[in-house]
């Protein structure tokens, strides 16, 4: 099971880490905390050396409620912040953490290396083509609504099968446009209440028959520290704990805030599955 960033192909059999860079100041969890270029720059140094195969740099947040950016205000955060770390890490594989197909074609046109769509494409309908156009991978997660709304969009007759049939659809789709390397995300915390969080996590297995790399985001997300009556600081163990889970039921890709810890559990993983 392989991808191809910008001609090197990635082999996701052995599970792979995707380091967080928010350039938000109101991520849940650490917004606004890198806006230096120093600051920037250690931090992409730091999850590189650690082992970090990508880095998803996301510049609008999509937080539960998260209040509307402009497509000018997302581009002016994101597209210097590109240039900068290429500029430093010319082999690094960037993921842009965006809905809107202007964004991907600004990103992609610098040297973004994949796209990381919170809506599969339902959000902008012209991200799709530009995918296409590109040749890039695709990275669609389930979500329903937007971020302002999508948690009053919980209501569902089977949680599982309705995201499996949602997977189905958008894959037929992207198929049909010619795009090759897709990567689906059940996206936890979204469109989703704590306890369907842990059903579609109990049942994470049931989505290898989509036969599609499976990437996990569950980093410090309010299922883990409203469960353990923390904050998103204090969650650390309890993402440790749920991202070995996932890569027992088949994770290619853990999208992590603390990449030496998630290093730490696919070398454990894979010692158990020697």
């Amino acid at each position: 099971m392989t991808i191809n960033c910008k001609g090197k192909l990635i082999d996701l059999n052995t599970p792979k880490v995707m380091g967080i860079l928010n350039l938000t100041p109101d991520s849940f969890y650490d917004g606004g905390k890198f806006r230096k270029e120093k600051e920037i720059l250690l931090h992409i140094e730091k999850m590189l050396s650690l082992g970090a195969t990508f880095i998803d740099l996301g510049a609008y947040s999509s937080r539960p409620g998260a209040e509307e950016v402009s497509t000018d205000e997302e581009c002016k955060r994101l597209l210097p912040v590109i240039e900068l770390i290429l500029g430093q890490f010319p082999d690094a594989l960037i993921s842009i953490d965006t809905f809107r197909a202007y964004v991907a074609r600004e990103a992609i046109s610098i040297g973004a290396s994949m796209i990381n769509d919170i809506s599969a494409g339902f959000m902008d309908m012209s991200m799709l083509d530009v995918i296409a156009e590109n040749n890039v991978p695709y990275i669609m997660m389930h979500m329903r609504g937007n971020p302002q709304t999508m948690q009053e969009m919980t209501s569902y007759d089977n949680l599982v099968r309705d995201v499996i049939l949602y997977f189905s659809e958008r894959l037929s789709v992207a198929k049909s446009k010619g795009i090759k390397d897709l990567i689906i995300d059940p996206g936890f915390g979204f469109s989703k209440s704590l306890k369907q969080n842990y059903e579609l996590l109990n049942q994470l297995d049931l989505l290898k028959m989509i036969e599609k790399p499976l990437l996990v985001g569950v980093s410090r997300k309010s299922m883990i520290y409203k469960l353990l009556g923390t904050d998103a600081q204090h969650a650390l163990n309890g993402t440790t704990a749920l991202n070995m889970l996932t890569l027992q039921k088949g994770a290619n890709i853990l999208r992590v805030h603390d990449v030496g810890e998630a290093m730490e559990c696919i070398k454990i993983h894979k010692q158990l599955t020697a």
